[in-house]
């Protein structure tokens, strides 16, 4: 359960790695920039405000943002002193052992591929936004969750005089097997291919922002007295507006942060890494902050809060621009589908490399690993991670699957923080590209936060959770202590390591595995 894989193991695979590395401090930045851009914004920011926070979720994201940024600048001293793949579970067994390795795969399963499901779920409300603006109707009963009532502008909609309960979200599921597929044919965001849609998507925001803010200033006192007074609503129930809703609202709009970390996961593709990955990490923090924060306000500003609870909140904002707008409102709102559509697919590559690397240590079973021989991908595990963003994404409503998604990030952080400080301890010496400032207090704070925010989550989905991580815990128990190859004495390095994807052999040839 201990056993750990030592600092020279970790800096082995990061120098034999067949992985190039190509990546410079800003596209590290705008890989951040991209994976964050779109959960929070485009999907999480409307319902936190509707049910929790309303006009002051401002504030949420600002908590929200200072917790991540203690958990950040862990993440930026460890990706620079242990630049690998694999991200936090590759910390987790460099630093606190096997068995909290394994607890932060299972975390790590929440954390990618249930948020590929939230965006998912945007990115199906999108669609359906963007496909009513050319008469195209996708009947109402396969556009949401199983079993729930229909919404729209905070009211239920009614079809014949009768609520419509909806039965399967249909863009949702389809969007993730196909996105799936072409992971498995080998079709992966190169850099060049992610910072043209980075640009798409912050060109869309700013189209936003400015004419969403041109709007907001021309009628700035009366949009404050209809929509801003409060700015903190009285609180009405546990979690439900005031100070209590800001901190619940907090845990709501953290997830939309996890784009930061995912930059620790390409530790092997960045050409300098002690220098670029705190840059990167810490700076698409900063720049996603700041956005979040103005198109925060024009929504909240422009729409009543209340009517804000639905998978695409910029898409509710935007027709309220008026008919002068209309053809800008078409064009945000593909704009906000192509940017949904990477990040669902950085998502799932990111859950795809975790399971590989827990693969190739043994602590699942070896057809995690097992690459086609023709598309040199690692299919069977990317068709399972399809089938589960795609299951959950289809039927579970996006609250739920947002705040399971939180939780898990929230514990993956806490862990983080706790890593650094245990390495601080136990390899004093090791070089560092960057050092946490202010410790050991950073750090701490940063565990206290990420607990403190998982209280504030509902008691039916920390239920859950303690239910999953009890299986995941058992799992280990049965299976992956007894096949680790750490266990078995087996060094695991990337050395002869089966590629990812084509782009990771650029040589070609038959790359073979012992």
């Amino acid at each position: 359960m201990f056993a750990r894989k030592s600092i020279a193991q970790v800096q082995q695979e990061s120098a034999s790695s067949e992985l190039k590395r190509t990546l410079g401090k800003w596209n590290l930045l705008l890989l951040g920039v991209g994976c964050i851009i779109g959960a929070g914004i485009f999907v999480r920011t409307g319902s936190a405000a509707a049910l929790h926070a309303g006009p002051a979720v401002l504030l949420s994201f600002v908590v929200a943002g200072i917790v991540c940024a203690f958990a950040g600048l862990c993440y930026a001293e460890l990706s620079s002193t242990l630049p690998v793949s694999g991200s936090a579970y590759t910390y987790g067994y460099t630093t606190l052992g096997e068995f909290v390795a394994w607890i932060m795969g299972a975390l790590l399963l929440l954390e990618y591929g249930l948020a590929a499901s939230v965006v998912a779920v945007g990115w199906g409300g999108y669609v359906v936004s963007l496909l009513a603006d050319f008469g195209l109707v996708i009947p109402p009963q396969f556009t949401g969750p199983a079993g729930y009532t229909l919404m729209r502008d905070g009211a239920p909609v009614l079809i014949n005089g009768a609520t419509v309960t909806t039965l399967f979200n249909l863009p949702a599921f389809l969007i993730c097997l196909a996105l799936s597929v072409l992971l498995v044919v080998g079709v992966s965001e190169s850099a060049k291919v992610n910072n043209a849609i980075v640009a798409i998507k912050v060109s869309v925001l700013v189209a936003f922002i400015v004419v969403g803010g041109l709007i907001v200033l021309s009628n700035f006192g009366d949009l404050v007295a209809k929509n801003w007074t409060p700015f903190i609503p009285e609180n009405t129930g546990d979690g439900q507006f005031g100070v209590d809703g800001i901190m619940r609202a907090a845990s709501i709009v953290f997830f939309a942060y996890i784009g930061f970390e995912a930059v620790s996961t390409a530790g092997q593709e960045a050409k300098d890494p002690k220098r670029d990955m705190p840059f990167g990490i810490i700076g698409s923090l900063i720049v996603c902050t700041v956005i979040y924060m103005l198109v925060a306000a024009i929504m909240t500003l422009l729409v009543p809060y209340a009517q804000l609870n639905v998978p695409d909140p910029v898409a509710v904002v935007v027709d309220n621009f008026g008919p002068t707008w209309s053809w800008l409102a078409k064009i945000i709102k593909v704009g906000a589908i192509i940017g949904l559509t990477s990040v669902v697919l950085v998502l799932m590559y990111a859950q795809t490399r975790i399971f590989y690397t827990m693969a190739r240590d043994g602590l699942l079973p070896k057809v995690f690993a097992t690459v086609h021989p023709r598309f040199k991908t690692p299919y069977i595990n990317t068709i399972l991670v399809g089938i589960i963003t795609a299951v959950a994404a289809g039927f579970f409503d996006i609250n739920v699957l947002g705040d399971m998604t939180s939780v898990g990030t929230l514990a993956a952080f806490a862990i983080v923080c706790l890593s650094v400080i245990y390495l601080r301890r136990s390899a004093p010496e090791l070089p560092r590209g960057f050092k946490v400032p202010l410790y050991p207090v950073l750090p701490v704070l940063g565990i206290l936060s990420c607990l403190y925010l998982i209280t504030t989550v509902p008691w039916n989905v920390l239920v859950f959770f303690i239910w999953y991580m009890l299986g995941m815990t058992a799992l280990y128990f049965v299976y992956g202590m007894h096949n680790s190859e750490l266990a078995k004495g087996h060094a695991v390095t990337a050395d002869g390591e089966m590629p990812y994807y084509p782009e990771d052999n650029p040589d070609g040839g038959t790359v073979t595995r012992d």
